[in-house]
């Protein structure tokens, strides 16, 4: 089994499969801002931000899939977009649930970097037009916060399972 997994990570398919079901997410993050008129919050756009990451490392993954250092970066861009934003849905999910109104703060300009500032250049992508607070869609019981803290988390244990491949079966 570790054999199989160790082999499928060599392959252009399983960085393509990365690549694709990343791009289609932010598709759909698309269709839902502009066809069904769900306004994006800061939240949403930095999940948004992670899953570009997810993105970028199955473009590098398929760059060179057989190549250690190319996949050594593919695998860090993955993890880090992965966890960060299961780590950013859970705090959405949070900002959603609470019954403190002081609890948490909704910012409506994102907080890039300077010299990256992906909502000043890309506005109709990056800019932040919603409230982090407000629950305009669900589907089968979960927000669009919660769907993506189960998808970010689906993300992470396949990187985790890659990783203990990787490490085991270098």
């Amino acid at each position: 089994m570790l054999n199989k997994l160790a082999e499928f990570s060599r392959t252009r398919l399983a960085w393509g499969l990365l690549f694709f079901s990343a791009f289609a997410l932010e598709a759909i993050a698309l269709y839902f801002q502009y066809a069904m008129g769900l306004e994006p919050c800061i939240m949403c756009i930095y999940q948004r931000t992670a899953v570009l990451g997810i993105v970028a490392a199955g473009l590098i993954g398929l760059a060179s899939p057989t190549s250690l250092p190319v996949r050594l970066i593919a695998m860090g861009c993955w993890g880090v977009a992965a966890i960060w934003g299961w780590l950013l849905a859970k705090e959405h999910i949070a900002m959603q649930t609470t019954t403190d109104p002081f609890a948490f703060t909704c910012d409506f300009v994102p907080n890039f970097p300077g010299f990256m500032p992906l909502h000043e250049w890309l506005p109709a992508f990056f800019a932040a037009t919603g409230d982090c607070g407000n629950i305009d869609w669900y589907f089968a019981g979960l927000s669009m916060p919660g769907w993506m803290e189960v998808i970010f988390a689906l993300y992470s244990v396949c990187f985790i399972a890659f990783a203990a491949v990787f490490i085991v079966k270098r």
